[in-house]
């Protein structure tokens, strides 16, 4: 390990149960630096939610998958680890690099899905599943301020079909998106497996860490935008007199 560099965790978690109450059944990662260039990576299937709620995993929203991550335990792709030993496999590399950050695309979803999962497994008794102290970091936060005004991704994204669809249409700032548009392969799929996804979040990362314009990437913390003072009307100003 060089100790010059500053490392980094990108994580990635699929889970069953809906979005109310996610079960995390599949953590992948990867230790990388701000390039992007790996160093190790892990890929858990969660015993406690794959074999210990079996019925639950047929209402995965992937369940279709299920098939080809028996095959993948099978053949050691994947490793089969309780929740316990997973949390302590990302403690432990975590200390290990001194990793600074702790990175996801869309990371409220995975901070909350283990979280509620670790809670859950261990009725309470242990609440937080993700190493305490160390900075959570969200890159469709990051994606949001290098791609949220880019005329370039924009017309990307009206060209191929990729806006929202509110009212104010919007650029996608989804991890499948955001890599075709770096990749310029309108046909990539992302696979929605834990450790493939993370491959493509650490390359949307790398990108965003090159940008001047990024400024808002901690899950909790960043500075508030500044915003204009609300103007005061006669009426409100007399009523503040009362």
């Amino acid at each position: 390990m060089d100790k010059r560099r500053t490392y980094y965790l990108t994580i990635d978690t699929e889970t069953a149960n809906g979005l109310e109450d996610p079960m995390v059944y599949d953590i992948g990662g990867a230790i990388h630096d701000r390039n992007g260039v790996v160093y190790e990576t892990f890929s858990f299937v969660v015993s406690d939610i794959f074999n210990g709620m079996a019925d639950l995993m047929q209402s995965a929203y992937y369940a279709n998958k299920l098939p080809n991550y028996r095959k993948e335990l099978e053949n050691g792709t994947r490793e089969l680890k309780s929740l316990y030993e997973c949390k302590k496999h990302i403690h432990e590399i975590c200390e290990q690099y001194h990793v600074v950050a702790i990175i996801a695309h869309n990371a409220r979803f995975d901070y909350n899905s283990l979280t509620k999962t670790e809670r859950y497994l261990t009725k309470s008794k242990y609440r937080f599943f993700l190493p305490y102290g160390i900075e959570v970091w969200d890159t469709m936060k990051m994606a949001k301020d290098v791609f949220g005004n880019n005329s370039r991704y924009i017309s990307f994204c009206r060209k191929n079909g990729y806006m929202t669809k509110h009212r104010n249409p919007r650029p996608q700032m989804k991890a499948e998106t955001i890599y075709k548009y770096l990749t310029k392969d309108t046909d990539f799929t992302e696979s929605h497996t834990g450790l493939e996804d993370v491959l493509i979040e650490k390359e949307i990362f790398a990108f965003c860490m090159r940008q001047r314009t990024l400024s808002h990437k901690k899950l909790w913390g960043d500075p508030i935008e500044k915003r204009k003072p609300k103007k005061i009307t006669y009426l409100e100003k007399v009523r503040a007199l009362l």
